[in-house]
């Protein structure tokens, strides 16, 4: 049963590298940083309840990671939104020099 939980999150984590290692879209960077902070959070709750001693830890740990993902959209899409005044593009390849 463990294995099955940690295959979905390894797939979950390799979609998520694709998406942050090859798009170009800003936004779709963002999601796929939340898609691999998912990953982890499925791996946490499973090693939790299936671990050598199940306990409420992981799922904490998990809660934990969520408010953090949860900040740094906010924080993401605040500095999304102040570029694509400035330049009108949201493409990352644009986003090198942040001085212009």
């Amino acid at each position: 049963m463990l294995s099955s939980y940690l295959t979905m999150a390894a797939i979950l984590f390799c979609i998520g590298l694709y998406g942050a290692l090859s798009k170009r879209n800003a936004v779709i960077v963002l999601m796929s940083v939340e898609l691999m902070l998912n990953a982890v959070n499925l791996n946490l709750v499973a090693f939790s309840k299936y671990g050598v001693l199940p306990s409420l830890t992981g799922q904490i740990f998990s809660l934990f990671t969520i408010s953090v993902a949860a900040a740094e959209v906010a924080v993401g899409v605040a500095i999304l939104i102040a570029l694509f005044r400035a330049r009108g593009v949201v493409n990352v390849d644009e986003f090198n020099e942040m001085r212009r």
